[in-house]
């Protein structure tokens, strides 16, 4: 039986990341039989108040990928007015396709096929620079956001260092199964 076009395309993606890392992140599989369950290690963008951190999450793709979005989990800590208490995180591009029950979102700001694995964590470090207070997944943090910035600022400092002091691994599973990444090599300037 042939494999699934969906699991050609996210090896596709990964083989591309691979050639072509992109500055910011790193990504690849938590395990080599499984293409629809990867791990990634952001790096906290430069000038925002994640600056230093690592923060790792996994992606899990559908199998009806490109045509429904992935779920994305942080697994460090992180406090963000748009990331779940548990992790999950709350972005208009990994919701499902289609028109908003609530009016909240247009059509096209949700999951659109054309979105790749770099287009979603591009997406995911834009807002760590740019939370979204108006809907969050987090009110806890949203609220503290608007009305403790200040407050806000230590708890997300903290939790960055502490993300260094952790030293995180990234155990990517590269396509040739040749080696593993350790998560203080990716690019960064």
């Amino acid at each position: 039986m042939s494999e699934p076009q969906s699991a050609l395309l996210l090896r596709k993606q990964l083989a591309e990341l691979n050639k072509n890392p992109v500055e910011g992140f790193s990504a690849g599989l938590i395990d080599d039989n499984d293409i629809y369950q990867w791990e990634v290690l952001i790096i906290g963008p430069p000038d925002t108040l994640y600056e230093g951190g690592f923060f790792k999450a996994h992606l899990q793709f559908p199998k009806e990928y490109p045509l429904r979005p992935p779920r994305m989990k942080f697994i460090t800590e992180i406090w963000h007015p748009n990331i779940e208490k548990n992790g999950n995180v709350c972005i208009s591009i990994l919701h499902e396709p289609g028109d908003d029950k609530w009016g909240y979102e247009k059509a096209s700001e949700r999951w659109l096929p054309v979105h790749t694995v770099e287009t979603i964590l591009i997406s995911v470090i834009s807002m760590l620079a740019d939370p979204n207070d108006e809907s969050p997944a987090n009110v806890d943090a949203a609220k503290e956001w608007r009305e403790s910035y200040a407050e806000f600022k230590r708890k997300v400092a903290r939790e960055a260092v502490s993300t260094v002091r952790k030293k995180p691994m990234l155990s990517i599973k590269l396509m040739d199964n040749s080696a593993t990444k350790n998560g203080y090599s990716l690019t960064h300037s």
